[in-house]
């Protein structure tokens, strides 16, 4: 009769958590994606935030615990309360290519918009939703709040005929596993077995670094096989302009290698209907290229020999925050303020170490070196070489494995 006592007693604490996760996601959410669309406006002087439109989408994807917590700051932050009480139900953090275009001299002069889409479950009752964007020295720069009411009849209803898609990795427990889509950009009707085997290069990369090769189950990966009118992605340098489903190209910001898309409104109508949080672009050009923004996309050249590693490397910005860990003195751009300890976790100016790797200092490597974060003086990084500085290097350093670790158990532990 004991033993039995003692059996029960072990289940109910072993499954209460679950049970108690369950009950507050159900208390505020139901099981539904409410897709904020926004435009982020302005310049260095002066930036604004406009809503655009809501939509639902049939099911919700990304996490269902620690849902007022974030693993990471970020450089912006959308924040969910229950408009009868104020409590604060829903957080999570971003980062946007505005905030990167403000440090340009462009920003100086010029005066720009930017597409922007935030995921949330859908509330039950009314919400009031704030969005805040942070600068480089860790400040608000611009907020901007407003009501959601989930009976509002101008809530767009979409998904409901998603974009065809493969599943390329089952998670044995898919409603706690970290979803993540792979978004064909460049790719023809005719070519779409092409993007599948490149999918699958880019997730045997991905799954050859630790700790994603220890945590695999903890994924489930779709390939969304959005099909383009011309095959391959804009130059505008050279003068090439191609009619493809996101209109992604190189020369962002004047940078002959920077290959992003602006048109996120578009990406997500692409994904609408699938399962998915993170997402990866791989664009069917073998030019060099690619760019990563966390919580928003990881975009990556599919036909370059350093097509595994980039894939990976921004992943890592994509997923989890991190940092570039080199600097040049050819290539120097002042997104850290030497004054300021940046939010990220794998570099630091000194400034603030405490609670990112002092702990590891000594062991397998770890240590200061100096040169990070585009600058070659005043910004350290843990170790000598990493996935997140160069190609060449095999593995992410013990720093970033431990950071990576950290956030793949935030979702599904």
């Amino acid at each position: 009769m004991k033993r039995n006592y003692l059996v029960s007693l072990f289940l109910m604490m072993m499954f209460c958590p679950i049970n108690i996760y369950a009950q507050e996601f159900n208390r505020y959410f139901s099981d539904a994606t409410l897709r904020l669309d926004y435009i982020f406006a302005g310049n260095t002087e002066h930036q604004s935030i406009y809503l655009n439109r809501l939509n639902k989408l049939p099911r919700w994807y990304g996490k269902r615990k620690n849902l007022t917590e974030v693993p990471m700051e970020g450089y912006g932050q959308i924040i969910v309360r229950e408009h009868s009480s104020q409590q604060i139900i829903y957080r999570n953090s971003f980062s946007t290519l505005f905030q990167e275009w403000l440090s340009y001299d462009e920003a100086k002069s010029q005066h720009k918009s930017f597409e922007n889409v935030l995921l949330i479950p859908m509330p039950n009752d009314t919400v009031d939703v704030t969005v805040e964007l942070y600068n480089n020295r860790r400040e608000v720069m611009t907020q901007m709040e407003h009501q959601v009411i989930p009976s509002d009849i101008l809530i767009r209803n979409i998904g409901n005929k998603p974009t065809p898609y493969d599943t390329l990795v089952k998670a044995p427990d898919p409603d706690h596993a970290i979803n993540i889509a792979f978004v064909a950009e460049g790719y023809t009707n005719e070519e779409m077995s092409i993007f599948i085997n490149d999918c699958n290069t880019a997730i045997d990369a991905i799954f050859e670094h630790e700790p994603f090769k220890s945590a695999k189950s903890g994924f489930n990966i779709v390939a969304v096989k959005s099909s383009s009118i011309d095959s391959g992605t804009s130059e505008p340098g050279n003068g090439i302009w191609r009619n493809t489903v996101l209109g992604s190209h190189f020369n962002t910001f004047y940078s002959d290698r920077y290959l992003t898309t602006l048109n996120l409104f578009a990406l997500h109508d692409v994904l609408a209907g699938t399962p998915y949080e993170h997402i990866i672009v791989l664009v069917n050009t073998g030019k060099y290229g690619g760019g990563g923004i966390l919580n928003s996309y990881n975009l990556s050249m599919a036909h370059h020999r350093l097509t595994r590693p980039v894939v990976v490397h921004e992943f890592g910005h994509s997923f989890a925050g991190l940092a570039d860990e080199y600097g040049y003195e050819y290539e120097q751009i002042p997104m850290y303020p030497h004054d300021i300890e940046p939010w990220e976790p794998n570099i630091t100016t000194l400034v603030d170490f405490h609670g990112k790797w002092e702990n590891m200092m000594g062991h397998n490597g770890v240590g200061l070196n100096e040169g990070a974060g585009y600058s070659p003086k005043g910004l350290y990084r843990p170790c000598k070489d990493c996935r997140m500085r160069t190609n060449e290097t095999p593995d992410f350093c013990p720093v970033c494995q431990h950071i990576l670790k950290k956030v793949i158990d935030f979702y599904t532990k």
